[in-house]
């Protein structure tokens, strides 16, 4: 009997890979691909856009998820039903400290899960953790990157976000995203191990002298985040210590 694919990704076991690397926007899936050995286009479903390839001689798959916590949960739940043990989230982020210059790279230590859907999986008190073997290889890979806790969200246009920004800032969180709360939380409870990267795509209200000096060469600044941060995660997945 043949194996069902996955409802939304389209996913079966044949991608015979461990380790994936997801992100929002399907188009960044293409730019990824680019950086791949032997890259081959898998699905695209909905949101779901996957392609299968190499880097450093490991096999890894690269999947969008669309925007928020709920597409990111099935993305990742799928991703586990056909065997990935291992998943890196490349995506963008606001800064949520002054001084976090665009295309920084922002490595999450843990997530506040500002979100509706991870607390239908488990109450709010449990905590969204990275992988600690994948975070030490972070620290090898990316020392210079900023890390700390980030805010994961439902909704950029909130009548009170400037007001909700100020208090996370006040408590030390470093950036914000949509999906990384969803994935560190599920992935946990699923047994796989995860970690965020982050490109900084905007500066943390809008700092007068850094937007003047970024006006010209800021999205120059944030290609080469994204395209670091891509690599961040491939090297990561292929280092020797975590090959099987």
């Amino acid at each position: 009997m043949s194996e069902e694919v996955q409802p939304h990704t389209q996913l079966t076991t044949a991608i015979n890979t461990d380790r994936a690397i997801i992100m929002g926007d399907p188009a960044r899936v293409d730019k990824a691909a680019k950086l791949l050995d032997n890259a081959k286009e898998w699905a695209y479903n909905r949101e779901y856009k996957s392609v299968i390839g190499e880097y450093r001689g490991q096999r890894i798959l690269l999947m969008s998820t669309g925007i928020g916590a709920p597409s990111a949960g099935i993305g990742v739940e799928e991703l586990h039903n056909v065997g990935v043990k291992k998943v890196i989230r490349v995506g963008s982020a606001g800064a949520m400290q002054t001084g976090i210059g665009l295309g920084e790279l922002i490595i999450g230590e843990g997530a506040v899960r500002d979100d509706g859907l991870t607390k239908q999986y488990v109450p709010a008190m449990y905590p969204a953790v990275p992988s600690f073997k994948l975070m030490a290889l972070a620290h090898k890979y990316a020392p210079d990157a900023v890390y700390g806790i980030i805010r994961s969200h439902d909704g950029f246009y909130m009548d009170d976000n400037a007001e909700t920004e100020a208090y996370w800032s006040s408590k030390g969180i470093v950036g914000a995203d949509m999906e990384s709360g969803a994935m560190m939380t599920i992935g946990r409870l699923r047994g796989m191990e995860t970690l965020s990267i982050l490109n900084n795509v905007v500066l943390y209200e809008g700092d007068l002298a850094a937007g003047v000096n970024s006006l010209v060469d800021g999205e120059e600044l944030m290609a080469k985040g994204e395209t670091a941060s891509l690599k961040l995660a491939m090297d990561i997945l292929s280092d020797d210590s975590i090959k099987e």
